[in-house]
């Protein structure tokens, strides 16, 4: 390596010749520097053929065939800008359809009566070109209260209170002149879209299916809809359920257009958003808060939980957004008056303080009945507040609710928005009929027709795999699920050194442990009695969660001889318990303590078996494996050394922006296994979606990246052998970040190995999982899921690359959603059959349960490891977490708290289990 170093050609300096005279009249070439080797750009493989293992089986699915007419014309894409008539820029999203309507409806003929698509921001697109590449219009809005803004007030206007009469408030909105400027910007030939169907993805072809998309957008937009992506919501109350606190689930429709080996295909999809409950603003604050009376409500939640939202002021049905709340309550908050009767000598009208509720009640001649000893809304600019009392004040409906969900909305939503197989094929057979697309000019215009019938597809359905369990048993799974009834674990581990901890949780210690231990024998686990049981203390129990911890630990240390194999924690709170974050860090990154907490209502033996279930897995015990695992027998993978990665980096919720995400990478260990893994977590910076941790270079020597801990492990723990195959899941990508995962990511992952070995070339197979999307997936004419084991890599699939459907699970609520595999590169050589039954197999190792579930192993366990250690972060006070461990920081960046780091003896276990 280093003899390179000294020189670009390898060869010392010395030895070169002279170089030879310049003549007099050349004119220097700037020397290019010389390219260095270039990078080659991986894009996802194409498919190499289909999978033909199964029984048959004729599905359905929600893809609608699209006829696409001509093809020769274009869409012409154009740029629109929006101007208030003194030449600012329009800020405020919705009004902009508002205008280009006007625009069309104005200018038709110097438009050459063309339709448009426009996105409602700054895109338009045509069929056909318009007829100069840049026009100007001026037009003029009446009473501009958009969807979505409060109608820019204009700055002349005297809002210092809402004490103006009915044709003063009226006034600046009477009237608004808008510019308009449309400037030719790209021209997409029809073609693409034909293109895209060959399998000839482009730029052009991607924009081409855009336009499509905005076409149907647009036409959910007149209709008054809300539009989220390529969703949307109408107005109907029949479509709202309460979820609780003032919000609302709102069922609406995803549509989106896909190119697929059969054609050109709409996807419509049943869709739910969480919307804010419209009506009396007074209600929703109720609801919000959960309190008795507008008077016991905390105005400081209500202040943030109201800010932005859109209004309906009663009497005069005006639309304002709300800025804030008045310092005063309404009998005392005053504001100036102007007095056209009352002249002072300069001939100018006075002012005139009044309060707020004197104002309404006294001038305008409007009872309020409970607004008086309440702060008023404030839908005034920062040194121009407008107040209104509370009770004339009305949410307007369909505004979304972005913040995070409560555990109980989110069930209740789950719960309400689930629909059975049958019943979904009708709402959208309905919902197809109802959007009547066949109507939609533009559509006609590039001579599209959409089908109202459900597309066929051939599926297959793959056999369960063959289960090992303990006394050499095995058994084969039934409709995707088996149970431990008379049956003993295939590895069951010992508890020897053990205590329970109780937090407060009304329990019998005794019979708990009774049971715990006599279940424990039943799947062949022995269990010895436990040390001893730590109650918590009384006065412990009002401390914060923290103190509670450390407590409770000063009291096991004082007691236990020493540190104990495991720990059973009782927890006072089903869901999300505030000490689960503290207890955990402690006990993994502290001490070094296998953990397992329960919060013990409604304790069975079914509970205690799915309990033991994962006590057995972090301790070291297999509760199942594959057949094929033990003989060893898996196709490809059991030749050749085989490490298989589950990736996934989990974010904070909606509305906790700065919260750094999470990023776990989970590897198999002991190869030829393929049932025990070990995960490795880090943080990166906030809505990251690359992982930027797999090899990090701090040294020459060092690399302190995730790969390298994985790929040490693999190696001490298989017989010292490196893995000659990498096999990849990555979870939560989307389709536009394919080629980063492909380029970023992996090339990341083979530094980490060249920095670990130079002259070592494992082969690489990368696998995307999708849950998010919307396809799915009908048994024609019953009512029941498709039947676990399902895979399609038909019809629907892409025309090009190497993707999947697969149900590995029983779905046993709902509509099944199947998970969507993208393969997008095999450097190893699978077959079709070989790869999706791989795939199967690996839905079938979750120990946490006797079920296969819906995505590889792998991923399911990052998910579970980055929120376990994600919990570590949520209680850390802010100059602890930005420790000596000094996050990435990048010029300019905030710096990321660092997690903290397991114990040896646990960082290999299954601790997220």
């Amino acid at each position: 390596m280093d003899s390179f170093e000294q020189d670009g050609n390898g060869a010392a300096p010395d030895s070169l010749p002279p170089p030879p005279p310049v003549p007099p009249d050349v004119v220097p070439i700037k020397a290019e520097p010389e390219p260095a080797k270039k990078k080659v750009v991986r894009v996802p493989m194409a498919r190499r053929g289909l999978g033909s293992k199964g029984q048959k089986i004729t599905l359905l699915t929600n893809h609608f065939k699209v006829n696409v007419g001509s093809s020769d014309g274009h869409f012409f894409h154009y740029c629109v800008s929006l101007y208030y008539e003194d030449g600012r820029p329009v800020d405020g999203k919705g009004v902009g359809r508002k205008v280009i309507e006007r625009v069309q409806e104005t200018y038709g003929n110097e438009l050459a009566g063309k339709d448009f698509a426009y996105d409602g921001e700054k895109s338009l697109f045509t069929v056909g070109a318009l007829p100069n590449n840049k026009h100007e219009f001026t037009v003029v809005l009446e009473d501009v209260t958009s969807n979505r803004n409060n109608g820019n007030a204009s700055p002349d206007v005297h809002d210092d209170s809402n004490g103006q009469d009915r044709k003063r408030i009226k006034r600046p909105y009477q009237s608004k002149t808008f510019k308009v400027e449309i400037s030719f910007a790209a021209k997409i030939p029809m073609q693409a879209i034909q293109n895209a169907l060959r399998g000839q993805e482009s730029e052009n072809s991607q924009e081409a299916l855009r336009v499509l998309d905005i076409i149907l957008r647009q036409h959910a937009a007149k209709q008054g809809c809300l539009l989220v992506r390529q969703s949307f919501f109408q107005n109907n109350p029949d479509n709202f359920t309460d979820i609780g606190g003032g919000v609302l689930g709102c069922r609406g429709f995803h549509s989106s257009f896909r190119a697929s080996q059969g054609g050109l295909s709409l996807n419509i999809d049943v869709s739910t958003t969480m919307i804010i409950r419209p009506g009396p603003v007074v209600d929703f604050l109720l609801a919000n808060q959960n309190a008795r009376d507008p008077y016991s409500l905390d105005w400081t939640k209500a202040k943030r939980s109201l800010k932005n939202l859109r209004i309906k002021v009663s009497p005069s049905n005006q639309e304002y957004k709300i800025t804030g709340l008045s310092e005063q309550l309404c009998k005392d908050q005053l504001f100036s008056l102007k007095q056209k009767s009352m002249k002072n000598d300069n001939g100018e009208a006075e002012n005139l303080e009044i309060t707020v509720y004197d104002y309404f009640v006294n001038h305008r001649n409007i009872q309020l009945r409970y607004s008086a000893d309440l702060p008023c809304i404030n839908v005034g600019k920062p040194k121009r507040p407008t107040y209104i009392p509370l009770e004339l004040c009305s949410l307007v409906s369909l505004q979304r609710y972005t913040k995070a969900l409560t555990t109980f909305q989110r069930a209740s939503l789950v719960e309400k928005s689930r629909q059975k197989p049958q019943e979904r094929m009708t709402v959208l057979s309905s919902a197809l009929q109802r959007s009547n697309y066949g109507a939609e000019p533009m559509l006609r215009s590039c001579g599209i027709s959409i089908s109202t019938n459900f597309t066929q597809v051939e599926g297959r359905v793959l056999p369960a795999p063959r289960l090992k369990v303990g006394n050499g048993e095995d058994f084969f799974p039934r409709n995707g699920r088996w149970n431990f009834n008379n049956k003993k674990l295939v590895e069951p581990t010992k508890i020897e050194r053990w205590a329970v901890v109780n937090f407060s949780a009304r329990c019998d210690t005794n019979s708990l442990v009774r049971d715990l231990i006599r279940c424990g024998d039943m799947k062949g686990i022995r269990i010895d009695p436990p040390f001893d049981v730590f109650q918590e203390s009384n006065q412990n129990r009002r401390c914060s969660p923290l103190v509670r911890v450390e407590k409770m630990f000063e009291d096991i240390q004082s007691k236990l001889p020493g540190a104990p194999q495991f720990l059973l924690c009782l927890l006072p709170d089903r869901k999300n318990s505030d000490l689960y974050g503290p207890w955990k860090k402690k006990n993994l990154s502290e001490f070094g303590i296998v953990t397992q907490c329960m919060a013990p209502t409604r304790v069975n033996d079914q509970y205690l078996t799915n309990l033991l279930l994962k006590i057995n897995a972090k301790l070291g015990g297999l509760n199942s494996m594959l057949a094929i695992e033990q003989t060893p027998s898996i196709p490809v993978v059991s030749k050749v050394p085989t490490i298989i990665l589950g990736m996934d980096v989990s974010h904070g919720s909606p509305g906790q922006s700065d919260i750094p995400s999470i990023a776990a990478v989970v590897s198999s260990r002991q190869w030829p296994l393929i049932s025990r893994y070990r995960a490795s977590v880090r943080t990166q910076s906030p809505k990251l979606e690359m992982i930027d941790s797999l090899f990090k270079k701090v040294s020459d020597k060092e690399d302190e990246g995730i790969m390298r801990e994985v790929l040490l492990d693999f190696y001490t723990s298989s017989g010292k052998r490196k893995p000659d195959q990498i096999i990849i899941f990555r979870d939560g990508v989307s389709e536009s970040q394919f080629n980063q995962v492909l380029n970023i990511e992996l090339d990341q992952v083979i530094e980490a190995c060249k920095f670990l070995d130079e002259s070592w070339n494992p082969k690489f197979v990368v696998i995307v999982a999708q849950k998010n999307h919307h396809t799915k997936f009908f048994q024609q004419g019953s009512p029941d899921n498709v039947p676990p084991g399902t895979v399609i890599d038909n019809k629907i699939c892409h025309p090009k690359n190497n993707d999947f459907y697969l149900c590995a699970h029983a779905g046993m609520i709902g509509t099944t959603r199947p998970t969507h595999y993208h393969v997008l590169l095999d450097q190893i050589g699978f077959s079709a059959d070989d790869l999706q039954e791989l795939v199967h197999s690996l839905s079938y190792v979750y120990q946490r349960s006797t079920t296969a579930i819906s995505v590889v192993a792998p991923i399911c366990y990052a998910h579970l490891a980055a929120a376990q250690v994600g919990t570590f972060m949520k209680f850390e006070d802010a100059s602890e977490t930005n420790s000596s461990h000094g996050g990435v920081t990048a010029p300019g960046a905030i710096s990321v708290p660092q997690l903290p780091r397991l114990k040896e003896n646990v960082c290999n276990s299954m601790f997220f289990c």
